[in-house]
């Protein structure tokens, strides 16, 4: 597929060497598109190097070829990112003041933009207008997510990861409404249990497969509900979420959200134990000694619990993080694991100090009811996220 990536002026800039880089790895053919301004923040011979073809920037070059409507003419995708709220309002009224512009109104292929800017900007009642126009025409948005931006501000307009911006491209292209009309709820993150105001027992889950789960099936129509338990990385702005801390408060959240679900995703790793007591104060070493003695009590099963409780109709996804390393043993874990928690399938995946948690990639098998292999999926946290979904239509 002939891809092209528009970059303008904007301190993300910088992330679209990945974006490009995405697509380039997944055998696409990356031509990019920047601005002047977008040069400024990263280099032309970077860009060349890992689109792999020359970088156009000029109106006024390559005019035996037509290139100012060549590009937008061959292309099957263009995705711009970042897409800064200038660029935004001359999209909006239709402005062709360089090869980018030009390039989006020769093109008849589908266009997916990434807006950054600071929160102000994004609030702006230009940007909005100029937003909701954008959408009006087909165009799809992806983002912004809230974050850190430049400096010390944090709020709504960082741009959107790369991973997340590539996976909804790709599905503007092969878009699909399978899940349109069904509420899905999520859970991701991992839960943490107190020992006293400032530590806790927890996990190194980041939330990272969770929220692409969450982000696949509402590109693919779904009504989604996210529950994050302490989570590392940022959520589109776009997905509703409740955020929980302990392994409790999930439990109350999947208990309240579960009548109303089509379809429950158990993707959070939740901690089977928390302390008996929890210490109203900070635990000194001065008063303890050389050892700390703690007593921990198990915590609910929600994901057997929520098997248990499901309405007819509904189906309950749960997911096993396990350190085995022999397959036949890892499959036979998760075999019991699926018929003990009476979930419909099971996605087991194998984690250690370096796979699975907080991490860009994962490997599952995702076993059924019965016990069968249903699917396997690797790479990518989207593209697994995808695999699963597709089990599940």
């Amino acid at each position: 597929m002939k891809v092209v990536v528009g970059i303008t002026g904007g301190i993300a800039a910088y992330k679209a060497v990945s974006v490009v880089r995405a697509f380039v790895l997944a055998g696409h053919d990356v031509q990019v598109v920047a601005t002047d301004a977008a040069l400024r923040f990263v280099g032309k011979p970077t860009l060349e190097a890992i689109s792999r073809n020359p970088v156009y920037t000029e109106l006024y070059e390559g005019v035996a070829e037509v290139r100012h409507v060549a590009i937008g003419q061959s292309a099957d995708l263009i995705v711009v990112a970042p897409a800064t709220a200038n660029f935004l309002a001359q999209l909006a009224g239709g402005f062709a003041a360089d090869l980018l512009g030009n390039t989006i109104l020769a093109s008849n292929a589908p266009l997916v933009v990434a807006p950054a800017m600071h929160t102000e900007m994004w609030n702006n009642a230009a940007t909005v207008a100029n937003i909701a126009l954008i959408r009006s025409r087909g165009i799809t948005v992806v983002g912004p997510a809230v974050g850190q931006l430049t400096g010390a501000d944090t709020g709504a307009g960082r741009m959107s990861e790369p991973d997340e911006i590539v996976s909804a491209a790709l599905d503007r292209v092969g878009a699909t409404d399978d899940l349109a009309g069904r509420r899905i709820v999520v859970s991701a993150g991992g839960t943490r249990e107190p020992l006293d105001p400032v530590r806790f027992i927890g996990n190194r889950s980041s939330g990272k497969q969770g929220i692409a789960i969450a982000r696949a099936a509402a590109a693919r129509g779904a009504d989604v509900l996210l529950i994050g338990a302490n989570l590392e990385v940022d959520v589109p702005v776009s997905i509703e979420v409740v955020h929980v801390g302990t392994t409790r408060e999930l439990q109350d959240a999947i208990t309240a959200a579960a009548p109303a679900a089509d379809v429950i995703i158990m993707a959070a790793a939740v901690a089977d134990y928390r302390p008996e007591s929890v210490a109203e104060s900070k635990i000194k070493k001065e008063q303890q000694g050389d050892e700390l003695l703690l007593r921990l009590v198990k915590n609910p099963d929600i994901l057997q619990q929520v098997s248990a409780a499901r309405v007819p109709g509904q189906v309950v996804i749960g997911f096993a993080a396990e350190t085995e390393t022999d397959p036949a043993a890892l499959l036979a874990l998760a075999r019991a694991k699926v018929a003990r928690k009476g979930c419909d399938f099971l996605v087991l995946n194998s984690v250690g100090w370096t796979t699975g948690f907080a991490t860009d990639g994962n490997e599952v098998t995702i076993v059924s009811a019965s016990g069968d292999i249903v699917g396997e999926a690797s790479g990518s946290k989207s593209v697994v996220a995808d695999s699963i979904l597709d089990v599940l239509v």
